[in-house]
């Protein structure tokens, strides 16, 4: 067994066991396939954790057979892997693994919008464990699952039916509710996974160990002694290619009653009484229903102008294929907001994301109160002074503690100090891209890492109220965000921690 064999073993050896299963994937030559799903699955198998009875049946446009399909995915997939920044990097893609992953697949070349392709697929299918993958737009999100209804394909009798959807669902709460309606109207709750990779993420389901896990944390985890919160998901990239689906989204909707509601969930929640999926799934909507209604002078929009990015030139958003000249859509969002709890009640935080910033940089920042007085002398005013817990997320995987203490010398001088776990430096670090243990899950029943109807509608709620002004305040591309975003805490008398 290799090196990334024993990691990835280890990290799903407590887990339920998959069942035998085929896994269909609607999209499957789209990018999420090609840059995820895929990966994730070769990553299983490296590990050991692909039930020994599973196919691929690829649904999909183009006219191809499933080893053309296959062999396309690999020489894609040794591109990524050589790409230190891509999702998917490792040292050496093992192509007798590859072909294992998807030796049997088949492809199926159709259009998920006419019935044909369902009639086909159950055909095709007969009877046992399937587990279908809407790898898709989301406007294709309740067609297909109709289709797949319709056809009697989510029927559970001679083995299970699951239906896996991506984020996101819906664009508010009236679309999410209507989209959970169709869904609901084809299959059980039970047998619906809601999938955001946020919840899969190695250093974000490392929030809950640490927090419930460790008793240095959770006595001091509460209005008592923490001053404030600042979640921060800060990108350097811009849209891309991805221009034409932004102008209809913005980073608002995009990114924060999904990702950023994910890690304010994990964060700031109630201890679950167990780790069954109800238990977490409940605490976790709990926490989103309370959030106070957000008012509009506590919700910050941006949009970035041309600026430098690790010293080359970018455009600014309005320049980008795909983008109207006159756009008027967020590519930052910040807010303060209140959670009304016997916890939380009274401590602000505050949240941001944005394209095109300073730095890459996902992290939560548990900021403490500061001492009652000075009793060393030192300046209060300091930014550097008081305690900060710091979940590292993304580039860097970690947790850091800030604290004061002596400097040295003759005189009673305070200084700031850190002390850091990193991932890399105690684990052996594996190729994982976030939906290995999503996928490992939905193989084994297990929805605790996926979102609920409840959780999501209780999201949506959450930002639905906000105004959005006429225009997004610009922000130069390479910079912290807009000078309104530095405001929203400045006129509290607090700072963002930067961006590096």
């Amino acid at each position: 067994m290799s090196t990334t064999t024993e990691q990835l073993g280890n990290a799903l050896g407590n887990a339920s066991e998959p069942q035998p299963c085929k896994l269909v994937i609607f999209g499957a030559g789209g990018d999420l396939t090609r840059r995820l799903l895929l990966p994730s699955l070769y990553d299983l198998a490296v590990a050991g954790a692909l039930p020994a009875d599973f196919q691929i049946i690829a649904v999909d446009r183009a006219e191809q057979t499933g080893k053309d399909w296959a062999a396309k995915l690999f020489s894609l997939a040794e591109q990524d892997a050589k790409d230190p920044s891509a999702e998917f990097s490792c040292p050496h893609l093992d192509r007798a693994v590859w072909d294992r992953v998807t030796s049997g697949a088949l492809y199926l070349s159709g259009d998920f919008t006419q019935a044909d392709i369902y009639t086909t697929l159950r055909e095709t299918l007969g009877a046992g464990n399937v587990i279908f993958y809407l790898a898709v737009a989301s406007r294709f999100f309740a067609r297909i699952a109709t289709g797949l209804g319709q056809g009697g394909l989510l029927k559970e009798g001679r083995g299970f039916r699951r239906l896996i959807v991506e984020k996101p669902f819906g664009r508010d709460l009236a679309s999410a509710r209507e989209l959970d309606g169709v869904l609901r109207a084809q299959a059980d709750e039970s047998q619906i996974y809601r999938i955001d990779h946020f919840l899969g993420k190695e250093a974000n389901q490392g929030i809950m160990i640490a927090r419930f896990s460790n008793v240095l944390f959770e006595p001091i985890w509460r209005r008592e002694y923490i001053d404030h919160v600042q979640i921060t998901a800060a990108e350097t990239i811009g849209v891309e290619q991805r221009g034409a689906f932004y102008e209809h989204t913005g980073a608002l909707r995009d990114m924060v009653p999904n990702h950023l509601f994910v890690l304010l969930s994990l964060i700031a929640m109630e201890p679950p009484s167990s780790l069954s999926a109800d238990a977490v799934r409940q605490e976790k909507t709990r926490l989103l229903q309370a959030i106070r209604p957000i008012r509009d002078e506590d919700y910050v929009p941006g949009q970035y102008a041309a600026g430098q990015i690790e010293g080359r030139s970018v455009p600014g958003y309005r320049s980008e294929p795909g983008v109207a000249a006159d756009s008027q859509t967020e590519t930052f969002a910040a807010m303060k907001l209140f959670i009304d709890n016997w916890r939380w009640g009274g401590v602000p935080f505050y949240l941001r994301t944005g394209k095109r910033m300073s730095g890459r940089r996902t992290e939560i920042n548990v900021v403490f109160k500061k001492p009652p007085y000075a009793l060393f002398n030192q300046n209060m005013d300091d930014p550097r002074i008081g305690n900060v817990i710091r979940f590292l997320l993304d580039p860097v995987r970690g947790v850091s503690i800030d604290f004061d203490a002596k400097q040295p010398g003759l005189e009673e001088e305070i200084a700031p100090v850190s002390s850091r776990f990193l991932y890399d430096d105690f684990f052996r670090k594996a190729p994982n891209v976030g939906y290995e243990a999503l996928l490992h899950d939905c193989m084994a029943g297990n929805q605790m890492l996926f979102q609920s109807a409840e959780t999501i509608e209780a999201a949506w709620r959450a930002i639905d109220a906000i105004v959005t002004p006429e225009a997004p305040y610009p922000y130069k591309a390479g910079s912290e965000g807009p000078d309104e975003a530095m405001a929203l805490l400045e006129r509290d008398g607090r700072r963002w921690i930067p961006v590096k």
